[in-house]
């Protein structure tokens, strides 16, 4: 199987640590403080091979963070691939207190991407070899709203699958193109694209069935926390709850879903089971503070539980 191409226009360098309390004015001191290589397809790309696939991480990076990044990839034995851009990689934190066990997230809005830089990540997807690409995360300033369809159009022009996860008018006019294999909203990013209310599960599930009949999108995973999720496909909806975890930290739930579900629709998994797979990775994240993302360990064992009738 060829490596799972990720794309992450936004990539950053995710920091994180622990304190008792987060008081203003006061020197907040901190514990525990790592950094991992960040940004949703990246995410996505180490969830991959944690989960023992191949996957190549794809992304535009400067300045010295940029740097920085690179070595926290290949400090994990990642493979990657970088396009230089002039503007600094962004550097985000989470801070969880200890006290409360509340999480305080603090995410910078990244480099602008010039137009000239932009065309140059378009030259290098299509220099790639690859049957899946997943583009995952935020749009980063000084690309259009319309920037993600020049990549479904290629993926379809090589008969390649394409994964997103977005969120905003990027989602917005690449769905309304069609064609995608997965998308992957939150609720609350769901809400947005639809324009409707969706009080309820059985309002998502509709929704849902009804861009997938029309042809936007194979499958639609919609996940809401710890209320659940829905899967649409063609043949149907599908709700689950997720399985009875302590959440420590939603830092990479979303991507770590992301990864495990495609890696398993790769290796020929019924959509039913890869959704199955990628709600267990979501809650394994959960268990962690901080920007430790899903272990293999615990996949196994929360699908384990997800399985059981």
């Amino acid at each position: 199987m060829k490596p799972i191409v990720t794309l992450t226009l936004n990539p950053s360098i995710d920091g994180a640590c622990e304190t008792p309390r987060v008081q203003p004015t006061h020197k907040i001191r901190t514990t525990g403080d790592r950094y991992d290589p960040g940004g949703g397809g990246i995410n996505v790309a180490r969830v991959i091979t944690a989960l023992g696939g191949a996957a190549l991480p794809v992304y535009p990076a400067g300045g010295a963070t940029g740097g920085v990044l690179d070595e926290l990839l290949s400090a994990r034995g990642l493979a990657f691939r970088r396009i230089p851009i002039a503007g600094h990689t962004r550097i985000s934190h989470a801070v969880f207190e200890t006290a409360t066990g509340l999480e305080y997230r603090f995410v910078p809005e990244g480099p602008e991407v010039s137009p000239g830089e932009w065309l140059e990540i378009l030259a290098v997807v299509d220099a790639l070899d690859f049957d899946w690409l997943v583009v995952s995360g935020s749009r980063p300033p000084g690309l259009p709203d319309d920037c993600l369809v020049s990549l479904l159009h290629r993926c379809r022009e090589r008969g390649a699958r394409m994964v997103l996860d977005s969120s905003g008018p990027a989602l917005a006019a690449t769905v309304e193109v069609g064609g995608l294999t997965l998308i992957k909203p939150s609720h609350g990013e769901f809400r947005a694209l639809t324009g409707l209310p969706l009080a309820t599960r059985e309002d998502i599930a509709e929704a849902a069935l009804a861009l997938v009949c029309a042809g936007r999108a194979e499958m639609i995973a919609v996940t809401m926390g710890q209320e659940g999720a829905v899967l649409a496909t063609g043949a149907g909806a599908l709700f689950r709850l997720p399985p009875p975890v302590e959440a420590r930290s939603a830092t990479g739930a979303g991507d770590s879903f992301v990864g495990a579900m495609t890696l398993a629709l790769a290796q020929g998994w019924s959509p039913e089971d890869a959704f199955l797979r990628g709600m267990a990775a979501g809650s394994a994240t959960v268990l962690h503070p901080g920007t430790g993302l899903a272990r293999p360990e615990d996949v196994e064992r929360l699908l384990a539980e997800l399985r059981r009738p």
